[in-house]
């Protein structure tokens, strides 16, 4: 069993402090953006919003001064709506000022990764196979966003189809505002990274194996992969719709509650979704936690790196202080379930067959790769089906093990966000048959909590030495969304972590990265 006091908790944060580097304080200091209304969380630009004290106009002009600066050097947005969300703007502020308030939302610029359809807009998925895609219809979390009077500022970066770790686009790998060669992580890079650099106030990402919670730990943001089926993801090109998920990515708790108020609720044209009682999120994050018992699952920090597990254990002392206490627990195996298994056995070619077969040449180099293996490697019907009955199976019983525990805390990745070569390094050797076992992996738990189905946020909890993001995750049962943004809100209270603003400046200086072996 775990035990936390207040002297773990002191050497845990001890630690922590020690690994805070000259280099990595450094890193710390940005430039300062407290005069800049895209500084602001979702929260303080709806509040200002509603008082008059700011004008949509002006959100959406802040967030367009600071994409024409940053987003040639991170590469995060593939289209900017600039004169779309100029004019929603001027809309939204006139009902503003007639007295009609659409909710939270209202006026809010937002991005959306782009594989999530918008009507008239190009939406890419980040390949060469859509590059000139122009949906007719949204896909319903953006009708949702706009009907709440969101405004959809632009469509972020991705990994080619949502297929891996955030270095293979069309439009070049989006690049971290910490450090600009390394990764953002995967798939929903572009989206973690214009947070993470104040370029938009909330932005929308998907999640099949850990890609909302993934950038959000590399870039220092909260994401949260709802429970399966809570949002709809029709009208979103998928990687393995048993596995997908869409969900918030944002600056702080709060904001990410607020959106999921929105984006949650049945779509009956979406066979993943699932028709729940509607919630309200952000009055469900404000419970008390004192009587939240929590566990550590075992296993969570092996392969972490010392950085790592240094910022977690630290995190978990302080979510001890205000729980009912900390354990070391047990949650079920997931098996042949679990992504890497599960994705090849047929869904993501069912997807791409159509498109692979006539414009293959058109696919990044290493998602060819891995179409051709999986066109290769195809499975028997059988052999699919009874991975659907397994899949069915362990989200029926996941919950059963959270009996005498209501959520588990965790890492989200056990190492910081790598360098873009590492990655970049590994798909060449892929592609060549030539891999190096010295190439490191990049360890966590995440995909598990797809193939459970259940709630899952990453929320800031630290740095690295180097001064790179380590993010922690809370998950809990299914539906268990509001008691996961409330032990995150508390830890975000308590702590300063989600405060802290990448280093990226105008004069910053965007590193090459490798082509070639």
């Amino acid at each position: 069993m775990i035990t936390m006091t207040r002297r773990t908790f002191a050497r845990g944060a001890a630690a922590v402090l020690a690994a805070q580097s000259t280099r990595g304080v450094r890193r710390l200091i940005a430039e300062d953006t407290s005069s800049d209304p895209a500084s602001m969380t979702l929260a303080e630009a709806s509040a200002r919003l509603r008082t008059g004290s700011i004008t949509s106009v002006q959100l959406v002009q802040s967030c367009l001064d600071r994409i024409d600066i940053y987003g040639p050097k991170l590469d995060c947005f593939i289209t900017v709506m600039r004169e779309q969300a100029l004019a929603q703007a001027k809309i939204l502020d006139a009902e503003r000022k007639a007295g009609k308030l659409r909710g939270a939302l209202h006026g809010i610029p937002v991005a959306l990764k782009d594989n999530i359809d918008t009507a008239g807009t190009r939406t890419t998925a980040g390949s060469g196979v859509f590059q000139y895609r122009v949906p007719d219809e949204d896909a319903p979390v953006t009708a949702r966003l706009k009907a709440a009077g969101a405004i959809i500022l632009g469509k972020t970066n991705l990994h080619e189809f949502a297929m891996g770790a955030g270095e293979a686009s069309f439009f070049g790998p989006a690049r971290n505002p910490w450090a600009l060669d390394h990764s953002t992580g995967g798939s929903s890079s572009g989206s973690g990274a214009a947070m993470s650099a104040d370029l938009c106030y909330g932005a929308l990402g998907t999640d099949t194996a850990g890609s909302i919670r993934i950038p959000s730990s590399y870039c220092g943001i909260v994401g949260i992969k709802p429970t399966y089926g809570l949002v709809p993801i029709r009208g979103i090109a998928p990687l393995a719709v048993s596995l997908d998920h869409c969900g918030p990515m944002t600056k702080c708790v709060e904001d990410a509650a607020i959106m999921l108020n929105v984006l949650a609720g049945y779509d009956k044209l979406d066979i993943t979704s699932v028709d729940h009682p509607r919630e309200d999120y952000v009055a469900g994050m404000k419970q008390p936690v004192a009587g939240f018992r929590i566990g550590v699952p075992i296993g969570a920090f092996d392969q972490a790196s010392s950085e790592v597990e240094a910022a977690v254990r630290a995190a978990i002392a302080v979510i001890a202080g205000m729980t009912k206490g900390v354990k070391e627990v047990s949650l079920p195996a997931p098996n042949d379930v679990a992504y890497q298994n599960f994705a090849k056995f047929g869904e993501v070619f069912a997807y791409h067959e159509q498109f692979y077969k006539l414009q293959s040449a058109r696919y990044q180099a290493i998602d060819r790769k891995r179409l051709e293996d999986n066109e290769a490697n195809h499975p028997r019907a059988e052999d699919y089906i009874r991975m659907r009955w397994e899949l069915e199976t362990l989200r029926r019983t996941v919950d059963d093990a959270f009996t005498d525990f209501d959520l588990v805390v965790l890492p989200t990745m056990k190492t910081p966000a790598p360098p873009l070569d590492e990655l970049i390094r590994r798909d060449l050797q892929t592609i060549a048959g030539t891999v190096s076992s010295s190439i490191p992996s990049t360890a966590s738990e995440v995909g598990t909590y797809n193939a459970y189905g259940v709630p899952s946020l990453s929320i800031p909890c630290g740095f690295s030495k180097e001064g790179l993001p380590i993010g922690m995750m809370i998950c809990g049962p299914h539906f268990s969304e509001s008691k996961v943004f409330a032990l995150a809100h508390a830890y975000e209270k308590a702590t300063q972590w989600h405060t802290k603003k990448p280093p990226v400046t105008p004069q910053t200086t965007v590193p090459e990265l490798m082509t070639h072996l």
